[in-house]
């Protein structure tokens, strides 16, 4: 998909954006926390939709790779499943960083106007489903708050305190985030405007 033709970015791409941005952050805060546990630890069973940090934070990172792919149109599909092998804690991170950082790059080129295109999703035996763009992405973000919650749980029954999450979009909440963000090479939320 080309930008002609398009608007100029508006306050919802602007959101979109900034979502990107936050997932990324979040998804680093908690993957750098739970890199404190030993392998015993990050893979024990614990009580929650998937039964371990390790198999939570691994499904987070397939969905993003499926979505991602559907996102930038690049046809594989449920392949991305079949072909999705689960990471390690030492693996965990920079995986999960390159599809934030492919996430965000997607969002940094939406306008308004190509929010509300459709992208084709392969739903396998339910065959090829066209989706709006806008809410793929509110579904994406979702599912990624939705699974780093339950590993968030999961993370206060072990010895590594979680880490604070949502703490990204207002200014008062936390200057250390700020720190953060830059060193990361994130933006926050005011200049995604």
């Amino acid at each position: 998909m080309t930008e002609a033709g398009f608007g100029r970015r508006g306050a919802l791409a602007a959101h979109c954006r900034k979502m990107a941005h936050n997932n990324a952050w979040a998804n680093w805060r908690l993957i750098t926390a739970c890199a404190q546990l030993s392998d015993a630890d990050f893979k024990a069973e614990r009580t929650s939709f998937f039964p371990s940090l390790h198999e939570t934070l691994n499904h987070n990172l397939m969905v993003d790779l499926y979505y991602i792919d559907a996102l930038e149109r690049g046809g594989l599909g449920r392949l991305v499943f079949e072909r999705f092998r689960p990471f390690d804690m030492a693996q965990l991170l920079p995986a999960q960083a390159a599809a934030d950082r492919r996430l965000i790059a997607f969002c940094d080129g939406l306008s308004d106007d190509m929010l509300a295109t459709t992208v084709t999703t392969d739903r396998g035996e339910h065959g090829q489903v066209e989706e709006r763009v806008d809410d793929l992405l509110a579904h994406l973000f979702q599912h990624q708050i939705h699974h780093r919650g339950q590993a968030h749980a999961m993370l206060a029954g072990t010895a590594v305190a979680p880490p604070q999450l949502d703490e990204y979009f207002l200014r008062y909440d936390s200057q250390q985030t700020r720190v953060e963000l830059r060193r990361l090479d994130l933006a926050p939320p005011e200049e995604l405007l």
